[in-house]
């Protein structure tokens, strides 16, 4: 019967007990206080790359997801939320020779202050909602792994009851309870933790220099007490008990979108696949402020989140910026690691899936915000590593540059995206040279055909007129469009700032313009022999408008009606494309005497 409470001899919880537990816990806490500072064993040691290359020597893979009861989903949620706020406290952690690691030294305190959050705790043989629950998930796994290491234990405890799916059911679980219930051990080899969270599995790995200084074998497994595991206040219906919690509604799971920038074709996407469950979050609303680079559509959503002072004080820096250059490709990643984490500050437990933009993934990555979730990636630029490689090679190319090697990301942020990309559920990009570097995990959307009135008509009909929609720079392909050119009776327009230097275009008819609504007027070609392309937003436009265009691979367009692609860095090419586009003949075209 509903409410009714299981046949057991065993007494139900009341308040009074729960308040003498806390006062026992209290006191034992103290005296644990005490003796640690007298001992000085419980010390916390940093996270280090000293021995990061060193070889595994013991490994815990364990899963996250244990119960199959939907009502008990919101527990495992805020337990794989606990995880993952633990983790950032052991990942990297590297122990010296012969000093003991403690947990609670480097976990600390479960508080909400801290970002824990209410998971599942055993306690006198039910699994209750506490802050900082699930925990045990963690030191389980370090025990295993220091058992397989051949480790001295110096203090474990095992659970008074065996939840099924643990490591309890083979004898190698270690509760800990704050501070007074602990796991330590020691190595006579310093050792580093490697701790991490897929979408499914937590894993614990030891390095050390030395080899594997013990086989453990398998301990015999241990039946669980009853025949079943304990009660769950979510799932076991004693409504009587103090401690019984209502069970939330059936879920399957949040979504949370974290995106910068507007992009028409992710606006599109996210609208075509967000619940009404899921959570948006966006620098600021656009919509409302008329802020056409925020505009993204904001309806559908359990709750909408805005970043607005960290997006005011991005603007601001921006304005203070050069258009090109260094300074300012650092000031956007300082700014998106802002956002980042204005974002992951906010981020539900619950969304257990996130979708994010390209910008902000390395440094939700790196700070573990997204350890035990699956994530897709909204990608509108090459990856980094992909970036530095193509640009090192055209700096081999033209040496004269002064543009291709004025920045490159620090490593590490490269290494953190390359290690969150190759993590990732799903690459959403509509870009195609994008997609081809994830051919078994992109989805390849379509590219927004903006709406533009006719061609306009020629204004110079005495020679033709090529529009160079891009400021002169050498990975959009400025040196081989000048070769290309030379010779030729045509008129260049040019878009943007000369960064290759004041005498970059000399010996060619230039006409200089903005990027704006009459950047095509007159024209009879679009070029962009791009050597990297991310936004090919004005060749779509000139598309549009039924002006033939001739561009690069790299600008990540596919073959459509007025587009002719040539491969990227080849003059000679480009040069032959050009003249067909205009005369249908790749002869040159001398220029008038």
């Amino acid at each position: 019967m509903q409410g009714a409470a299981p046949q057991s001899t065993k007494p139900l919880p009341t308040r009074t007990d729960a308040l003498v537990f806390a006062v026992k816990a209290s006191l034992f806490r103290l005296d644990r206080a005490r003796r640690d500072l007298t001992g000085r064993e419980a010390v916390r040691f940093r996270a280090s790359a000293a021995l990061a290359e060193s070889p595994v020597v013991a490994e815990c893979k364990t899963r996250l997801w244990t119960e199959a009861n939907d009502a008990e989903r919101p527990l495992l949620v805020g337990k794989i939320h606990n995880l993952r706020v633990a983790l950032r406290r052991i990942d990297g952690v590297e122990i010296p020779a012969g000093r003991i690691f403690s947990f609670w030294a480097h976990v600390g305190r479960p508080t909400r202050r801290r970002g824990f959050v209410a998971g599942r705790e055993l306690r006198e043989g039910c699994v209750i909602p506490s802050v900082g629950g699930g925990l045990c998930q963690l030191s389980n796994a370090l025990y295993d792994a220091a058992l397989k290491a051949g480790f001295e234990i110096v203090e474990r405890h095992a659970h008074t009851q065996v939840i099924p799916g643990s490591l309890a059911e083979v004898g190698r679980d270690a509760t800990v309870f704050w501070n007074y219930v602990d796991l330590r051990f020691r190595s006579p080899a310093a050792f580093r933790i490697d701790a991490d969270m897929d979408a499914e599995h937590l894993v614990i790995r030891f390095r050390a220099l030395t080899a594997k200084q013990a086989e453990i074998a398998a301990l015999p497994a241990v039946k669980a007490k009853g025949g079943k595991g304990p009660n769950n206040c979510l799932s076991c219906n004693v409504v009587q008990c103090f401690r019984h919690v209502a069970p939330a509604a059936k879920d399957a799971g949040e979504t949370a979108f974290l995106l910068d920038g507007f992009v028409p074709e992710f606006d599109g996407f996210v609208k075509s696949t967000r619940r009404a469950a899921d959570h948006l979050f966006i620098p600021l609303d656009g919509r409302r402020f008329k802020r056409a680079n925020y505009a993204w559509n904001t309806e559908g959503f359990a709750t909408v989140g805005t970043s607005t002072s960290a997006t005011l004080l991005r603007s601001w820096k921006s304005r203070r910026l050069a258009d090109q250059g260094s300074a300012r490709q650092r000031s956007l990643l300082e700014t998106a690691a802002r956002l980042a984490e204005s974002y992951a500050r906010r981020l539900p437990p619950g969304a257990t899936h996130v979708v994010v933009a390209q910008n902000l993934l390395p440094h939700l990555w790196r700070a573990g915000h997204l350890k035990g979730r699956s994530f897709d990636v909204l990608m509108t630029a090459l990856p980094m590593a992909e970036l530095h490689t193509r640009l090192d090679s055209a700096a081999v190319r033209h040496p004269e540059s002064t543009t291709l090697a004025d920045f490159r990301a620090d490593p590490a942020l490269v290494a953190a995206e390359a290690a969150a990309l190759e993590r990732a559920r799903k690459i959403v990009t509509a870009h195609g040279e994008i997609a081809a570097l994830f051919p078994l995990k992109s989805v390849k959307l379509d590219w927004f055909m903006p709406k533009v009135e006719a061609r306009l008509e020629s204004v110079a009909a005495d020679r033709p007129r090529i529009v160079f929609p891009a400021a002169t720079l050498a990975r959009k392909g400025a040196h081989e469009l000048r070769a290309a050119l030379r010779g030729l009776d045509v008129t260049l327009v040019i878009a943007g700032g000369e960064h290759e230097g004041a005498e970059f275009w000399r010996g060619l008819d230039v006409e200089r313009r903005r990027l704006g609504p009459d950047l095509f007027a007159g024209a009879s070609l679009v070029v962009l022999p791009a050597l990297v392309e991310h936004a090919p937003r004005a060749l779509l436009r000139a598309l549009a408008a039924g002006i033939p265009v001739v561009a690069t691979r790299e600008c990540g367009l596919a073959r459509m009606a007025g587009l002719r692609l040539v491969p990227a860095g080849d003059a000679a090419t480009l040069r032959a494309a050009i003249l067909i586009a205009l005369h249908g003949d790749p002869r040159p075209m001398a220029r008038a005497a």
